[in-house]
């Protein structure tokens, strides 16, 4: 055993290496926490700008209101290189500053003391990135519709939010007190934005700002917005205001096709609390590309269509029922947007969950079974190509089967529970209990390992740390059944539901070949199911 756990070492000694030798200087400043960052807290965002579309430009200032954690004479605040700092204003006198990649490193003529709330204002301008392929890549959409208005948006996950305007790019830090969003476009246009519309004012030089107040902390990368010739359209659930977005060629599509969002949003609030995000309301904002979960204003671009643009991820058909991005993208408001990962390394966090969401809103309306093989279909989407976790530090995320195979990961830990009842109030309580929080994988498997009651993190380790998946295998020997795992994570340890002539037995196989004290015949029928667990199953007869 000590020469396995040897080789898991070096193999893991290994992997970091590379992954560090792979990593930039740039790639530390936008993912790490060095102490120019940690030293300070947001309060607030207020940004103010003004977009120009002929140019493809913006100009303007943020306002960052923020706590000091720790006596300093230094801050780190990030702008995109090719974005032009104009000047950083701190009591009505400009400071000093060093660029280095996005990296703006602002220098405070005196030290600021730990404790105290301090603004700087800080101005720029310049053309942000325009994204090739939105929402995978990120940047602006600067596209027109079908009548030839402009309608712009941008989308920013993983890339960063400072590739638009000055901010702490980094997940380990949001506004505690929300953020104001005033945009000024070309008249007869619309800005919508996050949170609540509080009014709009005519500039007098041909264009009008748009305001927006959002009351509850916000991850930067969902910070939006969204330019067209929008029809409103509102509607109301309890109290929590609808309120949708949309060209005015769909508006009669509209009004129809987002009656779904209530039945995702009765679901959702029956499995994972009340949305979380009340006061700013929730909104679907009608976009040129796929979708994006920019809390509160739920970016939406999927043509009012079932399934994914008309297909079905899963292959099973159930996929057509229900339009993806609207449940996918708004399941983010819980997991993503209101759970927050520390470190993108960690997206498994807002991926994986929300993936599940979907499973969810499949089992409230059209029962378990169909949930189930919804789930199922996901697997042929699974690569295990690389761990689901990535590398800390660097802004980097892991393997794309954080989505798919996360999901899987939670429909496992669900089976291995056997307890419904358990299952579901873990579910909520995890919503409630991190609401509105930044936390990371320790902080997950610690709370469900302490509300199971059981040791789980051997398996969570398994589906998150290495690329591949558990092996069981089955076989009869002097007429008893034997069972082993095979599994890269050295302390794996699940329980698994076989049946043997129809029945469900529960066996607990180990690393180890294990003799059950189950008698059985060569004609007793032996079957391993894979529908309740992600993993691969070796029967021998």
């Amino acid at each position: 055993m000590k020469k396995l756990l040897s080789i898991f070492v070096l193999i893991a000694a290994f992997q970091i290496g590379f992954a560090q030798e792979a990593t930039t200087r740039k790639d530390t400043l936008q993912g790490g926490l060095r102490p120019e960052r940690t030293c300070y807290d947001v309060l607030r965002y207020d940004l103010n700008i003004k977009i120009n579309i002929e140019e493809k430009s913006i100009v303007g200032h943020n306002d960052i209101t923020f706590k000091v954690v720790e006596n300093t004479n230094k801050i780190q605040v990030d702008l995109f290189e090719n974005m032009k700092v104009d000047s950083i204003v701190f009591n009505t006198k400009k400071l000093d500053y060093k660029r280095e990649f996005n990296a703006v490193f602002i220098d405070f003529p005196n030290e600021i003391k730990k404790g105290k709330d301090e603004k700087i204002t800080f101005y720029y301008s310049g053309n942000p990135i325009i994204a090739k392929n939105a929402p995978w890549d990120g940047g602006f959409v600067f596209k027109k519709d079908k009548q030839g208005n402009p309608w712009i948006a941008v989308a920013c996950q993983g890339t960063g939010a400072s590739l638009w305007y000055p901010v702490k790019d980094s997940q380990s830090d949001e506004p505690d007190n929300g953020a104001t969003i005033k945009v000024a476009v070309p008249n007869g246009l619309m800005n919508v934005s996050n949170g609540r519309f509080i009014g709009s004012q005519d500039l007098k030089n041909g264009y009008t700002r748009w305001d927006w107040e959002v009351k509850n902390p916000i991850n930067t990368y969902d910070i939006t917005v969204n330019i067209a010739d929008y029809a409103h359209i509102h509607d109301t659930l309890g109290d929590l205001d609808l309120d949708y977005y949309v060209l005015k060629e769909n508006e009669a599509k509209a009004k129809t096709h987002f009656e779904e969002a209530k039945l995702m949003l009765n679901c959702f609030q029956s499995k994972f609390g009340t949305y979380p995000f009340i006061e700013d309301g929730y909104k679907l904002v009608e976009t040129s590309y796929l979708g994006m979960e920019h809390q509160s204003a739920v970016a939406y671009g999927n043509k009012y269509r079932k399934g994914y643009l008309g297909s079905d991820l899963s292959g099973t058909g159930i996929g057509l029922l229900f339009d993806y991005i609207t449940i996918h993208e708004s399941g983010h408001e819980w997991f993503g947007n209101s759970i927050t990962s520390r470190d993108i390394a960690d997206m498994w966090i807002h991926e994986g969950f929300t993936m599940y969401s979907e499973v969810v809103y499949v089992e409230c309306q059209y029962g378990a079974e169909k949930a189930q093989k919804y789930m199922n279909g996901m697997k042929r989407n699974v690569s295990n190509d690389k761990p689901i976790i990535g590398p800390f530090g660097v802004n980097k995320e892991g393997s794309g089967d954080m989505y798919y195979k996360g999901a899987l990961l939670l429909n496992t830990i669900r089976s291995v529970l056997n307890n419904e009842d358990l299952w579901w109030k873990i579910i909520l309580d995890y919503s409630n209990t991190f609401k509105h929080k930044i936390i990371d994988t320790e902080k997950v498997v610690a709370f469900f390992n302490k509300e199971s009651k059981m040791n789980l993190t051997p398996i969570f380790n398994q589906y998150l740390r290495y690329a591949t998946i558990p092996d069981l295998f089955i076989r009869i020997k002097n007429n008893k059944l034997e069972y082993k795992w095979n599994a890269s994570e050295p302390n794996f340890n699940m329980p698994y539901d076989i049946k043997i002539n129809g029945k469900e037995i529960r066996v607990y196989p180990t690393k180890d070949w294990t003799t059950s004290k189950i008698k059985v015949s060569p004609s007793d029928e032996i079957e391993v199911p894979t529908n309740k667990f992600y993993i691969n199953a070796n029967l021998e007869k």
